[in-house]
């Protein structure tokens, strides 16, 4: 089997214990593939936990869930040095954190204070922690899956626009539909009755951490020609100088997005081309994620929010707006 062939069936069983969430899968296998970290928003219930849990349970890989709180330290996720007593002798161990797995799920990322969020951004960013002067290295697969809350906001601190920006996307989940609500429940019927048939089934699929280190490297080898750079940058540039495009966009764009949003348009662009078959990069690719990438790295200004502009409608207006390359 091939790496590809081993992701879809990767997709489709996590879609199986996830139902109506297809788009929530993907984008979380495009950041997986695109060895990123991604920010779930959406109301409680909607199946965050299962996804993940979905995830790794298919996968050679060990997860953590961290529940975010206001009282939460430093080293409660990083780890620290912990005395310890061997033959008669007292010696200094570190004792690593819940950080140190490979499917890191941090629920409600927004109600730690900043010191805990800045730990978790620099692990999320440097691969590493530092605790007493000594570096430790993070896992090779290591994916931060954090969530936040949209209707609570008392008691939390929200990540400034700067920590955002670590994130390669951000994901949006919404309700399912009748359809889909009404298979969830059939199906949490079906796994209370089997009393964990259904677990037993999610773990005879285990896919090892080499095919998804392989897949990377294909991804990586996905062609991307000189105009897809050009219409790339160009969406980027959009929001950096909207006036030069419409002059709603100018109103609505406060502060554009940075040079890590057209890094990360281009890895996710051709992990989604990968994903679908394809050696080469299209239009249509880098469509497809422009949302979830760049959403979290627009700041709009107060027209747009007296408007009632949201920040996925502000990219549709950019993506009408530049010409598609040829």
């Amino acid at each position: 089997m091939t790496a590809l062939t081993d992701l879809n069936a990767l997709q489709a069983s996590i879609a199986e214990a996830v139902l109506g969430q297809d788009q929530v899968i993907r984008q979380i296998l495009l950041g997986l593939l695109a060895n990123g970290h991604l920010l779930l928003e959406s109301l409680p219930g909607l199946a965050k936990t299962r996804t993940v849990k979905a995830l790794a349970k298919h996968l050679d890989a060990k997860m953590s869930r961290i529940q975010f709180t206001p009282d939460l330290l430093p080293s409660d996720i990083t780890g620290a040095e912990v005395l310890h007593q061997v033959e008669g002798k007292n010696e200094i161990r570190f004792q690593p954190g819940p950080l140190f797995g490979n499917l890191i799920l941090a629920d409600e990322i927004n109600r730690a204070p900043a010191k805990v969020q800045a730990a978790l951004l620099e692990a999320m960013e440097e691969r590493q922690i530092t605790v007493a002067g000594n570096s430790h290295a993070l896992p090779e697969l290591f994916i931060v899956v954090a969530t936040q809350n949209p209707i609570e906001q008392e008691g939390t601190y929200p990540l400034p626009e700067a920590q955002m920006d670590r994130f390669l996307m951000k994901v949006l989940l919404d309700y399912p539909s009748a359809e889909n609500e009404s298979q969830v429940l059939r199906l949490l019927r079906n796994e209370e009755f089997a009393q964990g048939a259904s677990t037993t089934l999610v773990k005879n699929f285990t896919l090892p951490q080499e095919v998804i280190f392989a897949a990377r490297k294909e991804v990586s080898a996905v062609h991307v020609s000189p105009a897809i750079d050009t219409y790339l940058i160009d969406l980027i540039n959009a929001t950096r100088h909207p006036a030069d495009y419409d002059e709603d966009l100018a109103r609505w764009i406060a502060i554009g997005a940075s040079p890590r949003g057209g890094i990360g348009l281009d890895r996710c662009a051709r992990a989604d081309a990968w994903l679908q078959g394809q050696d080469f990069v299209s239009p249509d690719n880098v469509r497809a994620v422009v949302h979830p990438v760049l959403r979290h790295r627009l700041q709009l200004s107060y027209d747009a929010v007296a408007d009632g502009v949201s920040a996925d409608q502000v990219l549709d207006r950019i993506l009408d707006k530049v010409a598609i390359p040829a």
